[in-house]
């Protein structure tokens, strides 16, 4: 029988001092057994607003630290070719806390002031292809004796002028590039091209983030099939068959004392246990030397230490700063290129945007709130420009999964993680010692994490009618095309040749990104094919914006400004004309008072069945 709403439900699935839960909607009357146990099981375990204990919350952003660790490391050392690095492991490790540090204020300032959703900001691979296409012309190909370890002299001022004029041109079209998004997001224009985004457009933009991955995904656990299988193996384990075994936890109170108290350990850290396990089993088959010490065998990528000399290198303290490689200069064929990266970030953001309040039982974000976390990822390539990473920021879509798997959707997690990568970016040893991991226990945790991205997106397709023709073509032509696409793109680099060095860089660029290709033909299908609102979903996609995110006291507790903002300039009526502020700030202030007055609302942890994805998260 299902069970009575009040204190009593969560008896079950909490922690029993401090846990709170975000319930799906409530059994129907008449349905008993496993639908009841099913809908217990789904539960978020923190919302949007929820504040897990001090100790949750560093375990849980030490495991969003480590989701976007593979990605945030491996584009300084990719770009260290175009830099002429490659021998240059200190340079290296000190580009690896740069991009730390800049990844956490970005992220502290997105969910602070920008989109405030549990999003964490970092470097992305969009932005890294036309930087080493720039980073490929003639004028900056590395000098021969660059690529010879034996004739490099780090130390030397000609090796450092090198690398560091590369990184100043990169800093300048990174800078003028990223002042284009900000005017894009904070115009309202990313809002006003939304009023013509359906579900026929987010849901392949969001699918292709994680099947575009598949490659990189395979790499990593390439080097190791077993490793990469246990570590994926490991995850599914934790978070699907041993989630409802709860774990004896000692706790102390005032009241009881030193108890123990049952924590669902592995339905909330399943991700970070599993690379625990695996890292700490490869550090033993590395010591035994199980693992294979030539370079050139199978499995030598899965030993941990590799990346010994850049422990011992790396400083203990190192303190990144503003126009640390000098002055930024500017390049227009760079400008250009990283418009065109922007352009594909700036849609892959917004498809993350929408996933993120999804799995995290938060209403679907609002005009006003797309505006303003556009414009502060264009605020954070400013910060990565100006610090000199090499590359801009933008949402991550793999810690997006990670919501789905842990159903911790509190953005306080993310303020924590945020505040671990500008630690990590001040402490080199630290920095250091997570280069450790090794890159197939990696591909493990991308084999689950991008899977989880994938079905987030098709899970869209239910405000649509997926039995109209019409719509099957639209998505199932928006996916195809956007795997041929890019595929035969890049087996056939030469082909785009028209004459403009600058046009062939953002052809190349736009055409090689899957989730542009995807969420562009679903954009101009949708919108040309005849087809009904309702067929197009478009109606049942504007009701869940109205309904629920415009109009709603759930909406202005997750997305309106914080610190009081909104209550502060609530006198102001001009405001409400600003793209980026959230719209009657009066009314919804005067809700605000009458909630508090006595009358119930619904909690936000009570959301629609349209906002919470029940199939896809693990």
């Amino acid at each position: 029988m299902a069970p009575e709403k009040g204190s009593t439900e969560l008896n079950n699935y909490e922690f029993s001092l401090e846990g709170h839960y975000c319930d799906l909607p409530e059994s129907k009357p008449g349905q008993e057994g496993d639908s009841s146990t099913e809908g217990e099981a789904n539960k978020l375990q923190y919302c949007v607003t929820d504040v897990p204990p001090w100790y949750l919350c560093i375990l849980l952003g030490i495991q969003h630290c480590l989701t976007a660790f593979g990605g945030i490391i491996a584009i300084p050392l990719i770009l260290s070719q175009g830099l002429c690095l490659q021998h240059d492991g200190l340079t290296q490790s000190h580009l690896i806390s740069t991009i730390f540090l800049v990844s956490g204020i970005c992220t502290l300032l997105q969910v602070v002031f920008g989109i405030r959703l549990p999003i964490l900001q970092g470097g992305t691979f969009t932005l890294l292809a036309p930087s080493m296409a720039m980073l490929s012309m003639p004028e900056w190909s590395c000098p021969a004796w660059t690529q010879n370890a034996s004739l490099v002299n780090t130390s030397s001022p000609e090796f450092t002028e090198i690398w560091q004029s590369r990184m100043r041109a990169l800093q300048g079209s990174f800078m003028v590039g990223s002042l284009f998004q900000i005017f894009v997001g904070f115009s309202g224009l990313i809002g006003l091209f939304m009023r013509f985004i359906g579900p026929l457009t987010i849901a392949p933009t969001i699918s292709l983030i994680g099947l575009s991955l598949f490659d990189s995904a395979g790499t990593s656990a390439g080097y190791h099939w077993g490793v990469a299988i246990m570590t994926t193996a490991l995850i599914t384990l934790f978070s699907q068959y041993l989630r409802h075994i709860p774990v004896p936890f000692p706790v102390y109170t005032k009241d009881k004392k030193l108890h123990f108290t049952r924590v669902y350990v592995f339905q909330i850290l399943p991700v970070l246990i599993g690379i625990s396990f695996s890292w700490f089993i490869c550090y033993i088959l590395t010591v035994y030397d199980v693992l294979p010490s030539n370079p050139k065998d199978y499995g030598y990528m899965a030993r941990t230490d590799l990346k010994g000399d850049v422990i011992s290198q790396a400083p203990w303290f190192t303190f990144p700063y503003p126009g640390q490689w000098g002055m930024p200069t500017v390049h227009l064929a760079g400008v250009v290129g990283i418009f065109a990266g922007v352009i594909s970030s700036m849609i892959e953001s917004v498809g993350d945007y929408h996933a993120c309040a999804r799995l995290s039982g938060a209403p679907p974000p609002p005009k006003h709130a797309i505006n303003r976390g556009i414009g502060i990822e264009g605020l954070g390539c400013l910060l990565a420009g100006a610090w000199g990473t090499g590359n801009g920021t933008t949402s991550y879509s793999e810690n997006v999964g990670a919501l789905g798997i842990t159903k911790v959707g509190s953005r306080m997690v993310i303020v924590v993680s945020g505040i671990l990568m500008v630690v990590m970016g001040v402490l080199g040893k630290v920095g250091a010692i997570f280069t450790t991991i090794p890159s197939p226990v990696m591909g493990g945790m991308f084999l689950v994490m991008f899977g989880v991205i994938t079905a987030a997106g098709v899970s869209n397709l239910q405000y649509a009618d997926m039995n109209s023709s019409r719509n099957i073509f639209v998505f199932g032509f928006s996916m195809f095309s956007a795997l041929v696409i890019p595929n035969w793109i890049l087996k056939h680099p030469d082909t785009i040749a028209t004459g403009v060095v600058e046009l062939d860089q953002v052809l190349q660029v736009l055409l090689t990104t899957s989730m542009f290709v995807g969420g562009f033909f679903g954009f101009i299908l949708d919108n040309t094919i005849p087809g009904s609102k309702h067929e197009r979903g478009i109606l049942a996609w504007n009701k869940a914006h109205e309904d629920d995110s415009s109009n709603t006291l759930e909406s202005g507790e997750v997305y309106n400004l914080p610190f009081n903002i909104s209550a502060r300039l609530s006198s102001a009526t001009w405001l409400r004309y600003i793209p980026f502020c959230p719209p009657g700030l009066s009314s919804s202030l005067e809700g605000n008072s009458a909630d508090m007055t006595g009358e119930s609302k619904q909690p936000l942890g009570r959301p629609e069945p349209s906002q919470i994805i029940i199939g896809a998260p693990l």
